[in-house]
């Protein structure tokens, strides 16, 4: 077999770097004549794997900024104690409910759910699924609510609008969650929302999906009701109370969700969400008068190490480069964001350019695995395997059908094709090998990329692909910025 390195030289002229196109002819890092540095990177065996201890973030500079922690691994555990093994997910697990959180997006939300009624979905009534409570892609940052303050992780989440935690008594039912749950009793500045006429019930009910008006039963309180993938969901009192980001930054009467009957199978042991969506009730809404509508996050490399979640612009940094914020029909809450094309090797495939020029996209925190129109993949999977024949191939798991046996290369080291996504105003965003493969082990090594189900289906730029990229989110100017090397 001859070594990657020959290999790599030897089809020099075609070697893969993946891109996908934002629209301004804008480059996050200058483009330079390709050699095969740019085509490749040589990767550490080690690298992809993550270590069994907690490498902390020391790039925290901001009082708006909070540490992101993935929930399975040495991070989580060094907060929350170890994990149980009967409940850590395995990889397929993780990949299974990743598809669960696609397909819910995809249904676009169905409007048969119940709305306003606390007792309908209690979990007598909730169909039976496979699975263990699983956290998946979902990103954890920790907040206080009230005074004086509980702190509480809760996964925050792009594509949410409302930020809610379980409350005490939990009238229904609350799921195990890893802290105790909010006692709105025992704060001095907690209230409920009361009358269905209150001005801020109105604001959600007119903009939002799955509110109503509580029934008699509970006094005329406003009800919130949201629901997530497969049979996720919060029902309570829509409430205010202080919120603390930060020991600088604290808001009193923010809006949030009193969960009274919750199941979050999705969200493992976490207390709920945080919102970060496009609404007016989101946490960015909320709180524009001191961050400017402005936030951004990093998402770490592995389990074993730190991101950021940074709210304002101050510490935006200078190599951010910017594509418009589009709105997506129906997943109004959703960032969109414009695919123009895409480029293998530094040679555009043309093919799927008409394709992508239609498609609808987003950009979800909470997704894991990117989801490409099916005839796009095809062509990516196609060219990804003829520049990755050098490697023996593995087994496919669950979505990822692209897998390679790694194990036995005893230098340490492989190559991997660079793979840049380009979207909208052509910046170009060269990706970490974090961004590129899914690691389950060195013998299972899979491209981090899978397929729609339909061509119309919407596409979905997710969490794995914005590894240690700053991502940064501008709602005043509707505009979406990226910038290399942001959490490394």
């Amino acid at each position: 077999m001859a070594s990657p390195k020959k290999y790599c030289c030897f089809l020099f002229a075609s070697v893969l770097a993946i891109s996908i196109f934002f629209n301004n002819g804008i480059a996050i890092e200058e483009e330079t004549k390709a050699t095969e540095t740019e085509s490749w990177l040589t990767v550490s065996l080690s690298s992809l794997l993550p270590s069994q201890t907690c490498t902390p973030f020391t790039g925290l500079k901001k009082n708006s900024s909070l540490e992101v922690i993935q929930r399975h691994g040495p991070c989580s555990e060094l907060k929350h104690g170890k994990a149980n093994p009967k409940t850590t997910p395995t990889h397929f697990d993780i990949l299974s409910e990743d598809q669960a959180r696609v397909d819910s997006i995809h249904s676009k939300l169905s409007e048969s759910f119940d709305h306003g009624n606390m007792k309908q979905l209690d979990s007598a009534n909730i169909p039976v699924r496979s699975g263990m409570p699983l956290n998946t892609a979902s990103y954890i940052v920790t907040i206080g609510f009230g005074s004086p303050k509980t702190d509480l992780s809760l996964a925050f989440d792009t594509g949410s609008y409302l930020t809610w935690t379980q409350c005490t008594p939990c009238l229904v039912k609350c799921y195990n969650q890893q802290e105790p749950i909010f006692d709105p009793s025992k704060s001095t500045t907690y209230s409920r929302i009361f009358q269905c006429g209150a001005s801020k019930c109105n604001e959600i009910f007119s903009t939002a999906k799955y509110q109503e008006c509580a029934n008699p039963d509970y006094g005329d309180t406003c009800i919130y009701t949201v629901k997530y993938a497969n049979t996720d969901f919060s029902i309570g009192f829509l409430s205010k109370d202080r919120l603390t980001i930060t020991a600088g930054d604290t808001f009193d009467n923010f809006l949030f969700g009193c969960g009274q009957n919750n199941l979050g199978d999705a969200l493992g042991r976490t207390a709920g969400k945080l919102g970060l969506g496009r609404h007016p009730i989101s946490f960015v809404q909320q709180t524009a008068t001191t961050y400017d509508k402005v936030f951004s996050y990093c998402l770490p490399s592995t389990t074993s190490s730190f991101g950021h979640l940074t709210f304002g612009s101050d510490g935006v940094r200078k190599n951010v480069q910017y594509t418009p914020i589009t709105t997506v029909p129906n997943l109004t809450s959703f960032y969109g964001i414009s695919v123009n094309g895409i480029t293998v090797g530094g040679i555009e495939l043309s093919s799927v350019a008409s394709t992508l020029s239609s498609a609808s996209a987003v950009i979800d925190v909470s997704t894991l695995i990117t989801r490409l129109p099916p005839s796009v993949y095809a062509a990516l999977r196609s060219e990804f395997r003829q520049q990755m024949t050098m490697y023996p191939m593995a087994s496919e798991i669950s979505i990822l059908d692209t897998c390679y046996d790694l194990s036995g290369y005893n230098d340490g080291t492989v190559m991997i094709p660079k793979i840049s996504l380009e979207f909208g105003d052509k910046v170009k965003l060269d990706l970490d090998v974090s961004g590129i493969v899914f690691v389950v082990s060195t013998k299972q090594v899979c491209l981090a990329f899978a397929a729609n189900e339909r061509e119309d289906d919407v596409l979905i730029l997710g969490s794995v692909q914005q590894k240690t990229i700053d991502v940064v989110f501008d709602l005043n100017a509707e505009r979406l910025g990226f910038g290399p090397a942001g959490c490394m």
